[in-house]
């Protein structure tokens, strides 16, 4: 009886927790924008979906300028400029109403760009199948030395599917945006629409100029020479 109170306890002491345990979400895919044409496939997507919504369908539509004096450098820099003008040609090739100023009856098409940086990114695990491409790569690596007696050349199909299939493999990264498209009409939000990229470091300023990293001095540190 004793034994197995103790047992019982052992059990219960072994599946509790004094704090949460972390876990993973399940399998997701999130794509890479780093071409313009990725920035029109978003506006292309965007115009369609604005289309869809009847309150929208019938309106003077109005891409809001977040630069009305034409300064070179603004908030969303090269991605909001040419992203807006992608929106614009997508909406006009689909029939909507689009103005070059506001009207009485338009509707204000408002883009904005979030940059989310993660600085502690702990472990990422790597795409399916990655490890056996590597191992495949392995055994193809010692096919000379063996004169193709090496038992891991099994594995040479799965480097064949690696050379594939690898197109559709890109790092993780710590760099992401948060793209949201909407319409307004005075204080009603109309239309929302958000999604989520990861970018590659070197093209943040594309995206948030105003905040890309610049190289700051190191300092000198200063010492008594008497």
């Amino acid at each position: 009886m004793g034994l197995s109170s103790l047992a019982l306890s052992g059990c219960f002491y072994a599946n509790t927790s004094q704090v949460p345990i972390a876990t993973t979400y399940p399998y997701t895919e999130q794509q890479r924008m780093q071409a313009a044409h990725h920035w029109e496939v978003l506006a292309r997507h965007e115009a369609g979906q604005i289309l869809q919504r009847e309150r929208v369908r019938f309106r003077d539509l109005h891409i809001q300028d977040p630069n009305p004096e034409g300064y070179v450098a603004y908030s969303g820099g090269e991605f909001d400029r040419g992203f807006r003008a992608l929106l614009t040609s997508e909406l006009v090739t689909r029939g909507a109403n689009v103005t070059t100023v506001p009207t009485s009856n338009s509707a204000e098409v408002v883009v904005g760009v979030e940059v989310v940086e993660h600085r502690d990114r702990s472990f990422v695990r790597p795409p399916v199948g990655a490890f056996t491409a590597l191992a495949a790569g392995v055994a193809v690596a010692t096919i000379p030395i063996n004169r193709w007696s090496e038992p891991a050349l099994g594995l040479i199909p799965a480097a064949m599917v690696a050379d594939v299939t690898s197109g559709s493999w890109t790092y993780t990264g710590n760099e992401e945006i948060i793209v949201t498209t909407q319409v307004i009409d005075d204080e009603r939000i109309l239309y929302s629409s958000s999604n989520i990229y990861y970018i590659n470091k070197g093209d943040r300023r594309q995206y948030a100029p105003q905040r890309a990293y610049t190289p700051v001095e190191p300092s000198v540190p200063l010492t008594n020479t008497w």
